[in-house]
């Protein structure tokens, strides 16, 4: 099988936590995309991008390479999805960049990690004008070892949420989700509706977000409307959770138009998207039928118990913009979002993952909330 026909990502577990249901008086199930092979569920939407990419140039041209300008799970899903893809791949960081970022993308496979400017957009612009702006569109031919008409190279520039492939790509976990939740009880209320009361997932431009949109509302579908009467069947609720300083889209909402944060002061830096994606902003302002999104802002200290939660609960270890769910589905903010909320009620955390997390910075998150950090 001819590697550009492979997928550059898994199908993740889902599983219930007997521990994580009694604190949140609910049933908790955890979508494990920390498993995926970048680390995070980036490997889905990313992957699906450079998937289609590959598919649609390579008969144009002899090779194609990919560009990235992300430094965080992005620029890691995209030498992951092109490493296995058999391609090359570049990213673009700014100078702010972590060297353990650095070095994971080398380690990765990175075919070059080129450090430029104090910021994402900096570094974003000056990948898109040497590299992907410029381009010359011409074919080779003569050699023997060419294909007369094609190009030696094209190159590719991979956006880190804000496509619709990426979003494409992400929904696929919906499809999984579906089919891996376990069937309600016969008797139980709803028990033809969609088989998950919430989803939770964390918002930084909105790519996760998007796509778990898209998926709920194409797998609505094929669940019929419960009741006799033909009642309207209860809609599904996603929590959109950011933390204060990288609210961008509780701050975009707030304002009732698309907005961006002056600046990000969380420490959840994965989440520190200035401005989400337009189509972010208009599915959480206005959702497709059958589809509620309630807005959740948390703190640091609350990230990072999470964090610690799921790492002392499964050993498993996420970063504060993954731990940010995982707290808000567990505690107050849950029951504040969901009223009428039950011991039945089927609650998914999308555990997301991300690779900008240590063993010695849980531990000091952990001192730190011993010393009061809230």
């Amino acid at each position: 099988m001819h590697k550009s026909t492979l997928k550059p990502w898994i199908e993740t577990p889902l599983v219930e936590s007997t521990t994580l249901s009694k604190h949140a008086g609910c049933r908790i199930f955890l979508k494990l995309e920390l498993l995926q092979p970048s680390g995070s569920f980036k490997s889905r939407g990313i992957g699906n991008l450079i998937l289609s990419e590959l598919r649609k140039n390579r008969d144009k041209a002899k090779s194609v390479h990919f560009f990235s300008s992300s430094g965080g799970n992005a620029g890691l899903a995209a030498v992951h999805a092109a490493r296995d893809l058999g391609c090359p791949c570049t990213v673009v960081v700014p100078h702010s960049t972590k060297p353990m970022m650095i070095a994971k993308l080398r380690d990765a496979g990175a075919s070059d990690v080129i450090q430029h400017g104090a910021s994402w957009y900096e570094a974003d612009s000056y990948l898109r004008r040497e590299f992907i702006d410029n381009q010359i569109d011409e074919c080779v031919s003569g050699s023997e070892n060419t294909h007369a008409g094609l190009r030696d190279s094209v190159n590719v520039y991979v956006p880190p949420f804000d496509h619709p492939l990426i979003w494409e790509g992400a929904a696929s976990m919906i499809d999984e989700m579906v089919g891996q939740l376990p069937p309600r009880e016969p008797g139980e209320e709803e028990s033809a509706a969609f088989p998950a009361d919430v989803v939770v997932c964390s918002i930084g431009g909105g790519g996760l977000f998007n796509g778990v949109i898209e998926g709920i509302g194409k797998n609505l579908q094929k669940f019929p409307v419960w009741g006799s009467n033909v009642a309207p069947r209860k809609k599904v609720c996603v929590l959109a959770v950011e933390t204060k300083g990288a609210d961008s889209l509780a701050y975009s909402l707030r304002q009732g138009k698309l907005s961006s944060l002056s600046q990000i002061t969380s420490q959840a830096t994965s989440l520190g998207a200035l401005q989400v994606a337009e189509k972010t902003f208009a599915n959480a302002q206005s959702p497709p039928e059958g589809i509620e999104v309630i807005s959740v802002v948390g703190s640091d200290a609350e990230a990072a118990r999470g964090s610690l939660r799921l790492a002392d609960e499964t050993r498993l270890q996420v970063e504060l913009a993954c731990g940010i769910g995982l707290e808000v589905a567990i505690g107050q903010r849950l029951k504040e979002a969901i009223p009428d909320l039950k011991p039945e009620t089927r609650v998914v955390v999308i555990v997301c993952g991300g690779s900008n997390v240590t063993p010695e910075m849980l531990a000091d998150y952990r001192a730190k909330l011993q010393c009061g950090w809230e």
